[in-house]
């Protein structure tokens, strides 16, 4: 439509320009003159009686002429910003194609978990904009629509429901390389696996989900060095089954860094002001005791610190000298991982400790940079 009225604008100036009346002689070098001669003072409205009558002369000699080039810039003008503006719109359309903005996202999550920081870091590495839904630990009532119960859970298009970190990440990370899949197509390759454990609860757990689904050709963009896959899915399995469990004796491995644990916890989450009080008192307690029966659980050491810069330092010496990134010039699923895992510590003592005991900070600090400016994002 601004593009019509601009075309439209220009037709009549170019019109008017070519009508016997705006041809006549000298008025166009009449008007240029006085522009010169009297443009200073008009332009802060000091002109004199002369310059008023010259120009009323002017215009009435060849106003036909002014007003055909007023017709004419006018249009010009609008035709630039029309086109202007489809530009910038392809532009920005064809970014949210390739970037997989074309998905809405709701991410159903606790802040301070580790499984949702690993999603949060996946989503944001790429660029992929999503919406937060924080879930209350007591009554989860955000997700009481899902028999799932845990979280991440993450909904794409409001209608497509896909649970657990690893299944979140495969299956986005497939999306965005196969242009042909959609994400309903994609989660039938990841399917649901109901058992029941030693206790007789039953548990859920998901086939594939640290593969990506790709065709060969796929893949060898992908993974251009021999190992590269197999070395990912390794270390992406490595942040679920082991890293993820230094976390809590690490984070509660005294009361008073319990208590302060809590605290985050209770800041950043979503609770009640009754349920904050007895999340941060009764909650830093119960898990300090927790924490002691998962550092027998695990067969970690007394000092449960020197697991966890033992572990980054494994970590850090997979990765090599040779390397930014476990994924090269760019991190990968597994970077990503560990870098989700460990970032839930920061603001706690556990945290400042690893960064001063141990290997990994120059790293942490990449993939943070790499994260918070969306560097996946193509």
């Amino acid at each position: 439509m601004a593009a019509a009225c601009a075309r439209t604008l220009c037709k009549v100036g170019w019109n008017i320009l070519e009508s016997p009346v705006a041809r006549r002689s000298g008025t166009v070098s009449y008007l240029v003159g006085n522009v010169g001669a009297h443009g200073s003072r008009r332009a802060y409205g000091t002109g004199g009686t002369g310059v008023r009558s010259k120009l009323l002369s002017s215009l009435r000699g060849g106003g036909g002429r002014v007003l055909g080039c007023a017709f004419l810039l006018g249009g010009g003008v609008g035709l630039y910003q029309t086109v202007k503006y489809s530009v910038q719109q392809h532009l920005a359309e064809e970014e949210s194609k390739v970037s997989g903005g074309d998905l809405k996202l709701t991410l159903y999550q606790y802040k301070t978990c580790p499984f949702c920081s690993k999603v949060r870091a996946f989503l944001d590495y790429h660029g992929l904009p999503y919406e937060i839904v924080e879930v209350n630990p007591v009554m989860r009532q955000e997700i009481k629509w899902s028999t799932y119960r845990k979280v991440p859970i993450l909904m794409v298009d409001g209608d497509v429901q896909v649970n657990d970190s690893s299944v979140i990440i495969s299956s986005l990370k497939t999306y965005l390389i196969c242009n042909n899949k959609s994400v309903t197509d994609i989660l039938r390759c990841y399917p649901e696996l109901k058992s029941v454990n030693s206790s007789g609860k039953e548990v859920t757990e998901y086939s594939n989900k640290y593969w990506l689904m790709l065709s060969e050709a796929e893949a060898t963009v992908v993974y251009p060095e021999k190992g590269m896959q197999k070395e990912e899915r390794k270390w992406r399995e490595w942040a679920d089954d082991w890293l993820v469990h230094l976390i809590s004796p690490n984070v509660y491995r005294t009361p008073t860094e319990a208590l302060a644990a809590f605290d985050y916890i209770v800041r950043e989450g979503k609770f009640g002001t009754y349920e904050g009080f007895f999340a941060k008192y009764v909650g830093a307690a119960a898990m300090y005791l927790i924490s002691k029966r998962l550092k027998s659980r695990h067969n970690l050491q007394d000092d449960v610190r020197q697991d966890l810069y033992k572990a980054v330092n494994e970590w850090v010496a997979a990765i090599g000298k040779k390397r930014k990134f476990m994924g090269g010039d760019q991190p990968n699923l597994a970077d990503l991982a560990v870098y989700g895992v460990l970032r839930v510590m920061e603001g706690l003592q556990s945290f400042d400790d690893m960064m001063a005991n141990s290997k990994v900070k120059n790293w942490y600090r990449r993939v943070e940079r790499a994260s918070l400016n969306h560097e996946g994002r193509k």
